[in-house]
């Protein structure tokens, strides 16, 4: 534990929903929903206004729809949200060289490594502006916490929530906790929660006055005694600049059961070239590929193949995950497929280009071997294949689109052959809603718009906002200090 409260740690409040509501003036103040639409999505955002009427992350869509029926329903627009999260960890790398991003709208900095704050004064003026250059610079509002460990300065962060700051000072960590749920300590899920509550411990002050050697005997030794330390406060975890991923992998869940071999094949084709570019994308390579098949009962199956070393070639991933389904039953149909690589490198074996060229000249001998047999049926075109796609695919609910007369606009809806766009930009007044053919020539896909069209000038930042020793600074929002 640090005797200043110098790790920060930034959580954007309701990160995608947030972009989504600064991205379309018609949905500010009114609750919207990011996430799969379809009948088997999830809420991936809810937007404060959705928050309000019961709708939460990782919440059926069908459960969210049925509490609110009158809100927005989107599909994610990554390519935004990765945008936006690229300002914000440049904005965060300029205070110190130890940035740990947990996920897109989320890190932790070690103010004292990058010299900008070194005392609680210091630690809360930067916080503020933080805060201040963030919005600025996207548009968007994330909540600050500040702590001399990292557990204690997420647990601020959230309690600051929505579009605030809270510092922890230290000394008072232990009073601040004891009320909590144990549900706040890292580690602590649902399992690992009901088995506490069953021995009567429901927050934090019954673990600290439980003593370890009862969480040792109630969870095992290493958890035990961790448990028992975060009680008390104590949480020594370093910020970690860099962490390398162990794996890169997609998956689809789709809306009906597949049952179709060739469609499923087809399926799995189409996500071994996803992952591929993703791999492609982090500069990365792979040995071994997965393949994951959850089938209609729910039951799911791994099933794993090691190459001679590592590649990002997208025929010798798509090839061994094609080898890999062939070992795996789908009588009675198939929810969800991902591919994924493992085994991770910065560098690829070039010869696995004849490995390809091997398992395809396999392919050619088993298929002369074989019996001759009925043409295969045609597997139904995706949202990436062919020039004539599903209204459903092609306009996707809150993805952007240009046409030529009306300019920039976003799927509001589509179906019965016609697709509604609503015109309207992230600096513009509500916009207006037409409705076109869905293949309409004059209508196309487009690409995101920034969420701040002339953002100031902050190059020079931090540099150009001095510290300040009495804790003075622009700020917004909320602000506290136990």
């Amino acid at each position: 534990m640090r005797a200043a409260p110098t790790i920060l740690h930034l959580d954007m409040d309701a990160f995608y929903a947030s972009a989504e509501q600064a991205a379309k003036p018609s949905l500010r103040g009114k609750p919207v929903v990011v996430g799969g639409l379809g009948m088997r999505g999830v809420v991936a955002t809810a937007s404060y206004e959705a928050r309000r009427l019961g709708v939460h992350s990782a919440m059926p869509m069908a459960q969210a729809r049925r509490l609110a029926p009158n809100a927005a329903y989107l599909v994610p627009r990554f390519a935004l949200y990765r945008s936006v999260s690229d300002q914000v960890m440049e904005l965060l790398g300029r205070l110190s060289p130890l940035v740990e991003p947990l996920s897109l709208d989320e890190a932790f900095v070690d103010l004292e490594a990058g010299g900008v704050a070194d005392d609680a004064a210091s630690a809360r003026a930067l916080g503020r502006q933080l805060r201040t250059v963030i919005r600025a610079v996207t548009g968007l509002s994330g909540s600050v916490g500040l702590a001399g460990s990292k557990m204690l300065a997420k647990i601020a962060s959230e309690e600051a929530k929505p579009d605030g700051l809270l510092l922890i000072e230290p000394g008072t960590e232990r009073e601040l906790l004891a009320p909590m749920s144990v549900r706040i300590l890292p580690g602590v899920g649902p399992a690992t929660g009901d088995h506490l509550r069953r021995a009567g411990m429901t927050v934090v002050d019954d673990l600290a006055r439980a003593g370890e050697a009862e969480l040792v005997r109630l969870l095992g030794k290493a958890h035990g005694v961790a448990l028992h330390r975060m009680a008390q406060g104590y949480d020594d975890r370093p910020v970690v600049a860099e962490r390398d991923a162990k794996s890169v992998s997609v998956e689809d869940t789709f809306d009906v059961d597949l049952h179709d071999r060739v469609r499923v094949r087809s399926e799995v084709e189409r996500l071994a070239d996803r992952c591929v570019g993703r791999l492609r994308s982090a500069g990365r390579s792979g040995r071994t590929v997965v393949l994951k098949v959850r089938r209609y009962d729910f039951s799911t199956l791994t099933r794993s193949e090691t190459l001679r070393g590592p590649t990002d070639d997208p025929t010798v991933v798509r090839e061994a995950a094609a080898r890999l389904l062939e070992a795996v039953d789908t009588t009675g149909g198939v929810r969800l497929l991902g591919v994924g690589v493992t085994g991770l490198a910065d560098f690829t074996q070039e010869d696995l280009f004849a490995q390809a060229a091997e398992a395809e000249h396999a392919a050619e001998e088993a298929a002369a071997d074989a019996p001759p047999e009925a043409p295969p049926v045609a597997a139904p075109e995706t949202a990436e294949q062919g020039a004539e796609q599903p209204a459903a695919r092609r306009w996707a609910a809150g993805h952007d689109v240009r046409h030529e007369t009306y300019g920039h606009g976003w799927v509001q809806g589509s179906g019965v052959g016609r697709v509604t766009v609503r015109f309207e930009e992230p600096w513009s007044p509500p916009g207006r809603v037409r409705t076109f053919r869905i293949d309409d020539p004059q209508l196309e896909p487009a690409d995101p718009l920034p969420l701040v069209r002339e953002p100031p000038d902050y190059s020079s930042w931090p540099a150009s906002l001095p510290k300040s020793r009495s804790g003075t600074g622009p700020a917004d929002g909320a602000e506290s200090s136990p």
